[in-house]
């Protein structure tokens, strides 16, 4: 087709008022379509918003959980309980062995002097992570002291 039978095959297309009409009614099923979108709509918008408030709901019961109910631990007083019990099989493993020097009983009782000295500044700051050290490490020497005295060191070989 060239220009002017094109400009006049389009002119006479508008030219002429014809109306294609369907074979059959669409306008119910459009309407089905629509409602249909507006149904779906608000079924898609509600889930959303309920699993959101379980979900807060789950998180938040968790959280108390952990929070509230969570037992309080006690440091200080879990270790001193372990390091008692191992001084006092320590104690009871030696009874009967004699002890390599006299006075060890005097040292013993200057460890446990300073324990209960870092235990009286535990109870100001239970968590302080350098007295809790400190601690243990008192506990250590006691161990050692009770080890060393009643062990001759040619026997721990």
């Amino acid at each position: 087709m060239n220009k002017p039978d094109f400009d006049t095959f389009v002119s006479q297309s508008i030219a002429e008022a014809s109306e294609i009409a369907p074979d059959k009614d669409l306008w119910p099923g459009i309407e089905r379509a629509i409602d249909g979108e507006v149904t779906n709509a608000k079924n898609a918008s509600y889930w959303p918003k309920v699993t959101g408030i379980a979900a807060c709901f789950m998180a938040g019961l968790v959280a108390w959980q952990v929070v509230v109910k969570q037992p309080h631990h006690d440091t200080m007083a879990s270790m001193s309980h372990f390091f008692e019990q191992q001084k006092h099989v320590l104690l009871v493993k030696y009874d009967a062995q004699p002890a390599i020097v006299n006075d060890w009983q005097v040292q013993l009782q200057e460890l446990e002097n300073a324990e209960q000295a870092v235990k009286l500044a535990l109870q100001n700051d239970p968590e302080n992570a350098a007295l809790l050290k400190m601690l243990a490490q008192v506990y250590q020497q006691q161990l050692d002291l009770i080890n060393k005295v009643h062990e001759p060191r040619w026997q721990q070989i």
